[in-house]
This record gives structure tokens, sequence and C-alpha cells, in this order.
């Protein structure tokens, strides 16, 4: 099938790689110039292990192409998939529609033959109707059903873990309201048959809510296992053993019960943010979600205090060495990363910070500009400073060199926020340790 792929950011290009990798001829459509013409190079705009790799072969294979130009984009196309961004609008928390409107504008104009307009961002209830009035409204000559179709098809793709989610995923969840477009994203998604993956069909606003539902509920498997963690400290416990207690219970499940220092990424805050306000406008409050959202903001606002404390109380005139900003290990992505609380907080303070991630020290430059030091490794991070910070679980942080560490570092004091080392361990080998909720 011939397929067109509004956006080429995170969601768009993952999928759009991999819809071609299933051997479908794919076109990504982006405005932007300047990252059109770095993906026709060859040149990933962001960091995903093994999308260079897909990109290039597909590129290769003469499936996947790139262009500014829509109407290039949709010649010939059968279903056009809408992946832009859908941030949190300002003021309100409500997810801001404006690119997904403007795009399905300049979609309806181009419509040439019966193609299904898919919303793969995430958005909130009634969108899709809307997408389908909008289409109505520029194109009256078109009828739902037959010039064109709405669907839903939203995606549950992890940073670091994507192109894995995208072919291996745990389900497909599709709205639609006819049984065409039922059968063209039967289509698209027939090599997944193969691997007997359930693909849920739905009305769309059942589909639309699937998505908020399934985000707001890890949340709130984060924002819970982080609360035990803060009452563990207080009697006593492990919240490590507590999760793996409750974990192996096949009713909850061990994932997303790690306790660390608050979710953050481009999905769980806005998500979350946006359900409620969804909830809200309906008259149907969910108290649940917003005290996650408020408890979640509340603890990464709080983690510089544990610094602080390690510190002495006191962090005027002393050194910080950062490692991790990114909001989880294998992606460059920031936002909402619990590094964006911490970090400014810790200068507030007075503190001189060193910091260093793998792979999001460019977006870092565009955060805290000349706030910080920006360091190539994790040691010369620590050269000089009085306390070691991990924010982000790097699979390089989780087998320091400890001698050379204490070495570098002024002061054997840790704080860890992941707890990648046992306390004990670190108590015997002369170590001023701070993890959570242990």
């Amino acid at each position: 099938m011939r397929i067109a792929m509004i956006g080429t950011g995170y969601v768009g290009l993952v999928s759009g790689a991999c819809f071609a990798d299933f051997g479908h001829s794919v076109v990504c459509v982006d405005k932007d110039k300047d990252k059109i013409e770095r993906l026709l190079r060859g040149e990933i705009p962001i960091f995903e292990p093994g999308l260079d790799r897909l990109v290039a072969e597909n590129v290769e294979a003469g499936r996947l192409s790139f262009t500014t130009d829509l109407a290039e984009g949709m010649k010939g196309v059968e279903a056009v998939f809408i992946a832009v961004g859908t941030p949190s609008r300002r003021g309100d928390g409500h997810a801001d529609l404006s690119y997904v409107y403007a795009a399905t504008e300049e979609v309806a104009a181009l419509i040439d033959g019966y193609t299904v307009v898919v919303t793969k961002s995430t958005v909130p209830v009634g969108t899709g109707a809307e997408v389908e009035a909008i289409i109505q409204k520029v194109r009256p000559d078109l009828k739902p059903g037959e010039g064109f179709s709405v669907a839903s098809n939203p995606e549950f793709l992890r940073e670091g873990a994507a192109i894995d989610d995208f072919k291996r995923p745990d389900r497909v969840v599709c709205g639609v309201e006819d049984d065409r477009a039922r059968e063209v994203l039967s289509e698209l998604y027939r090599p997944l048959y193969l691997n007997e993956t359930p693909i849920v069909f739905t009305r769309r606003v059942t589909s639309e809510l699937i998505k908020y539902a399934a985000n707001a509920f890890l949340a709130t498997k984060i924002t819970f296992i982080n609360e035990m963690a803060d009452l563990c400290e207080k009697v006593g416990a492990d919240v490590q053993a507590v999760a793996r207690g409750i974990g192996l219970d096949k009713r909850i499940g061990s994932k997303f019960l790690h306790a660390g220092p608050g979710y953050g990424g481009s999905c769980f805050p806005k998500d979350t943010l946006a359900l409620v306000r969804t909830a809200q406008q309906h008259g149907a409050p969910v108290k649940i979600v917003e005290s996650v959202v408020e408890v979640n903001a509340a603890r990464k606002q709080s983690m510089a205090a544990r610094v602080k404390a390690a510190a002495g109380g006191d962090l005027s005139g002393k050194t910080v060495a950062v490692l991790g900003l990114a909001f989880k290990p294998n992606t460059d992505d920031m936002r909402d990363s619990p590094s964006l609380d911490i970090v400014p907080a810790l200068v507030r303070d007075g503190a001189t910070v060193r910091a260093h991630d793998p792979e999001a020290m460019g977006e870092a430059r565009k955060h805290f500009g000349d706030t910080i030091t920006y360091c190539d490794g994790a040691y010369e991070a620590m050269q000089g400073a009085d306390v070691l910070v991990i924010i982000t679980e790097w699979d390089e942080f989780r087998a320091l060199d400890l001698g050379r560490a204490r070495e570098l570092l002024s002061a054997p004091v840790i704080v860890d926020l992941r707890n990648i080392y046992p306390p004990a361990e670190m108590a015997e080998k002369g170590w001023a340790y701070t993890s959570i909720g242990r």
C-alpha cells in the first residue's frame, strides 16, 4: 500500500520507517525544510537505537522517501497518517490541536480518490469527529465512508525501544466508523497478523480514550510506588522489595514499579493533564489522575532537597556532578525530564553543576544555556565535585569505577535517584550513599 505520514517527529519517523519495513510505500512529509534536508542526507534528527539503519535500508530499497510537498506526498495514497505534535496548551493544560487541524485542512484539499485519514497523534476524545467535520467543510463533495474515512490509530511506542514496540506490539488499536476504513487498516497491519498480534478494532472515541487511559494508568503505577518509597524511608522498609512483592501478583505486574524522581517524557505529563481537562470538561472528573499529576510535579521539584541534604544542608560554593539529563535512557528527549526541575534548583541553591549525558547534551544546552558546565564523560563531570547525582539510569552509569570516582570527587557522596547500587555495599566501601525508598 502507499501511505503518507505527516510529521517526521518521533512518532511519525519511527512509524513511517516501520511501515516501510513492512513492505508499504511510505512518503514522510514535513514543513520543516531543514529536517527534510537532513533526512535526505541520511541524518536522523532524533536519537532512537536502530532507527538510522532502518531508515537507510528502506530508503535504499525505494520504500521510504521524504518531502516538504504535501501534494507530492499524497499522490496515489490509500491512507494519510497525521503524526504532528499535540503539546499541552498554555494556560489550561488541554492538548493543543492546532497542528492536527491545520494538517487536516491541507489534507482535505488534496484528497483524490478514497483515502483514510488516520490520527496517529495522541488526541483527546472527539478529535476524530472534528477532523471529519473539517474535511467535510473543506470538501463538501466528499461523504464519510465513501470519499474518505477518518480513523484513530494511537501509538504505544516507548522511546529507546520504539522499533521493537512497533514491530512486536502488545496490541494495535484502531478506531473506525465504517468497514472500508477497517479493511484498509487491516491490510496496513497485515504483517502483524502473522505474529498473532491482537488487533483491537473499536469506535473512534473508544480508541482515543484507550491511549489516554493507558498512559494515565502507567503514570499512576509510577506515582504509587514513589509514594510507597517515601513511606519506606519513614518506616525503614525497602521499596524494591515492596515492588517485587506486589509485582509478582499477576493482577498488578512488575513493570512501572521502579521508584525514582518522578515521570517525565513526551507522553505521560501532557497526556495525564489532557485527560484531566477532558474529564472535567465532560463533567466526569478523574480524581485519581488529578492527584497523580499533582504528586508527580511536587516530587520532581523536591529531589534537589535530597542533594542539598546529602551535601550537608548547604550547596553554596559547592560543585555537583550530574549524570543523566534525558528523561530515560536510550533517548535524547528531555521533555519534562526530572533534570529540568533538579538542575535549575541546584543552581539556585548556589551549586556549580557539571553534567554529562550520553545523548542529550545538545538538548541540554537549549534548556540550561551557560548556567552549567557540559562534560564529555562521567568521570570528567566528577572532577573536583562535592556530590555525585545520578538522574538517568544509562547503562554506562550502572558500572562506574567507584574507586576512580572516589579519587575524583572531593568527598565520597552519591545521591542515586535510580537505585542503581546496593546500599549495604556502598556503605561498606565508605560511601555516603542516598537512594530512593531504601
